[in-house]
């Protein structure tokens, strides 16, 4: 394949979030989410500003709120299928977390 005829890739902002020894907390990806869905420009006039940064914060508590329900409801999965394939103890081990 000739180079010159590849299409233009551009690459927009890349960022890379690390945690240490753990996963991400749901209010750290719902953070993660409300950067990506909202940006609000320097340009913003002040009181619109302060709205949206109201309203991105609103954002962040729903997400984390049905992002922790996800997780609930999966662990639940994971514990039945666990349950089910005759590891009690393991299913409740995940049940606790």
């Amino acid at each position: 394949m000739n180079i010159q005829n590849l299409p233009n890739i551009k690459v927009g902002n890349v960022s890379v979030s690390t945690t240490n020894n753990r996963g991400f907390t749901p209010e750290e990806v719902a953070q993660r989410c409300t950067d990506k869905l909202l940006n609000i420009a320097d340009s913003t006039p002040p009181a619109i500003r302060d709205q949206a940064i109201a309203y991105k914060k609103s954002m962040e508590t729903v997400i984390a709120l049905y992002m922790k329900e996800a997780i609930k409801t999966d662990r639940t999965t994971v514990y039945n299928a666990i349950k089910d394939a005759g590891q009690p103890k393991l299913a409740e081990y995940i049940r606790k977390m």
